[in-house]
């Protein structure tokens, strides 16, 4: 059963049987403080510093074992497939590449879309296969937005979305000109959504396929 940690921007722990994931780990740029959060494995979509501060991490073993790249990997039993895509509609002719992961930890595979810029084709789609929980951008400007992360959504149709790279608070200075969390939940149609500090996920906790997605929102605990 894992657990779902937010540390804040697109930085997520996942804690499962095997080892613990961390993706996307942020620098104070970010105008929050990722403290010393410890891994055994860290995925990094892209080479910003709000992304990649690897340094920022304890390893949980002897080395941290980073991937930054497409590809498929395992790693103590926990499977990660890199998938290429951009930051940007121009296929990264204006911000660049970008790496989504889809992640298999205790038998629930989650989806982190890193910085995507821009749908997903029908190449992009058949390499993330079924998806559990979806972890994606909904803050604009430099990534997807609501309407956008809505189409996203649909296309890939996971049962679990938790929404990433918004603005959070006026002291997340540099990110003041992202969209709002609540333009995205409007987008959608939610109402009453309750924000959780930790989140577990299991098999059987799991909405059922084909049903309708549930919007889990969490508090960054940094």
């Amino acid at each position: 059963m894992p657990d779902v940690q937010y540390l804040g921007h697109s930085c997520f722990r996942l804690r499962g049987r095997d080892g613990v994931v961390l993706t996307d780990p942020f620098d104070r740029s970010t105008g929050l403080d990722i403290g010393h959060p410890t891994a055994h494995i860290v995925t990094i979509s892209h080479a910003h510093p709000d992304h990649a501060n690897v340094d920022a991490v304890r390893p949980m073993q002897e080395n941290i074992f980073t991937i930054d790249g497409p590809g498929e990997y395992e790693i103590g039993g926990i499977l990660i497939t890199g998938v290429r895509c951009y930051h940007d509609k121009q296929k990264g002719e204006e911000l660049g590449k970008n790496i989504l992961y889809v992640i298999t930890i205790d038998d629930v595979t989650f989806c982190h879309l890193g910085d995507l810029g821009h749908e997903l084709t029908t190449k992009q789609l058949n390499e993330v296969g079924a998806v559990d929980v979806l972890f994606i951008p909904v803050g604009g400007k430099e990534t997807i937005g609501a309407a956008e992360a809505a189409s996203v959504i649909g296309q890939l149709e996971p049962r679990i979305v938790i929404p990433m790279h918004y603005a959070l608070n006026e002291k997340h200075h540099s990110h003041t000109d992202l969209d709002s969390l609540d333009k995205f939940i409007h987008e959608l149609g939610q109402k009453d959504v309750t924000a959780e500090t930790k989140f577990s996920i299991s098999i059987s906790n799991l909405p059922a396929e084909g049903g309708e997605t549930r919007v889990v929102v969490m508090k960054p605990s940094t």
